[in-house]
């Protein structure tokens, strides 16, 4: 049996599905369209409650921008491998991938090392590190800060 969640990020460009299309329509979606073997694999090894990154690629949008969960374990349908995923909140802060890299805590991520494999498990240091350079994310149980937390002003 697995003793802890395992955290992943999954890749997308953002003109074929962006966290906006993620975050609509109650925020589940199928995670498919994999290819690689690698990521197929790690796809395969998602399980229940898993969070995922959720990762704008492209030429001018490199940056982590919510986070998701699994609802749905590895499945076929036809010839294609997928997993179902929850949105469960914006990232209160975008991540671009420039400043990921400059990070000291992030020099052993995974996404360096195959930039473009779109499917990457992500170690509990990683993940920490991240949502701490993010400010969290919304539902992680943190509250949101404002500047007008009490009503009154600052």
């Amino acid at each position: 049996m697995r003793k802890e969640k395992q955290h992943w990020l999954l890749k997308t460009e953002p003109g074929k599905w962006s966290w906006d299309d993620q975050a609509s329509n109650g925020g589940i979606s199928n995670w498919d369209g994999v290819k690689n073997k690698q990521a197929q694999k790690n796809l395969k090894a998602m399980k229940l409650n898993d969070l995922c990154f959720f990762y704008h690629s492209g030429a001018n949008q490199r940056r982590v921008v919510g986070v998701v969960t699994v609802v749905k374990e590895w499945y076929e349908v036809g010839a294609e491998g997928l997993v179902d995923v929850k949105a469960v909140g914006e990232m209160r802060r975008p991540l671009d991938l420039k400043e990921l890299k400059g990070d000291e805590g992030l020099k052993g991520f995974q996404l360096f090392r195959q930039p473009r494999l779109s499917v990457v498990p992500v170690s509990q240091e990683v993940w920490e590190r991240v949502c701490e350079l993010g400010g969290g994310f919304e539902g992680d149980g943190k509250a949101d800060v404002d500047d007008d937390d009490n009503g009154e002003e600052q």
